[in-house]
């Protein structure tokens, strides 16, 4: 089978897809309850919680944006796969930020300092990603964007270089910050064209 019709193959689509982000989202629903049910195996801190806030944000939005891949009228295995590959990459950024052990490091943020060019390298990954998966939507979707969103990628893929580069917590903490923001922006903006 080359390719299929949308309403054949969209719900398909979406539940794999679901399958994936449901488990980032749950590796860090799961990791947020350990602080909460051992409180004093590992000191919570801010730059680490900025990014688990950011992506588990960043998990519900790509839920919400692909929503638009119903509007596709013909499915093939390439785009497929590339979506899967895509809600792979957002997955392995939820399992850089709780991993199965950091034993062997100070905590959750000195494992995060130690792995920001494999957390950075899939971030800026995502970004690039995005802008296929925008382009796979047809051009209708790109004239509902903004400027703003072409300028995304270039930025985003310039603080992730900053990111990779510098282990300051200051610069850390401002990668964050800036990267929550602009999500906020786009949740702002979600909810002004519902209204």
């Amino acid at each position: 089978m080359e390719t299929a019709a949308s309403h054949e193959l969209f719900p398909h689509v979406r539940i794999v897809m679901g399958m994936i982000i449901g488990l980032g989202i749950t590796r860090m629903l799961t990791g947020i309850a350990g602080f909460i049910q051992h409180p004093d195996r590992y000191r919570v801190s801010m730059l680490h919680m900025l990014w688990v806030g950011s992506i588990l944000l960043e998990l519900v939005l790509f839920w919400w944006w692909e929503f638009g891949l119903s509007r596709i009228a013909t499915w093939s295995f390439s785009v497929y796969i590339f979506l899967i590959g895509y809600a792979i990459v957002l997955y392995l950024l939820a399992a850089l930020l709780f991993p199965d052990n950091v034993a062997e490091y100070a905590g959750y943020e000195d494992f995060f300092i130690n792995r920001r060019r494999w957390f950075f390298g899939l971030m800026a990954a995502s970004f690039v990603l995005d802008m296929v998966d925008t382009l796979i939507k047809g051009p209708e979707r790109w004239s509902l964007l903004s400027g703003d969103y072409v300028i995304q990628v270039p930025i985003g893929l310039a603080l992730c270089l900053i990111g990779c580069v510098f282990a300051q917590f200051r610069v850390q903490i401002a990668i964050a910050a800036v990267h929550i923001a602009y999500q906020a922006y786009w949740v702002g903006r979600i909810v002004y064209t519902m209204q």
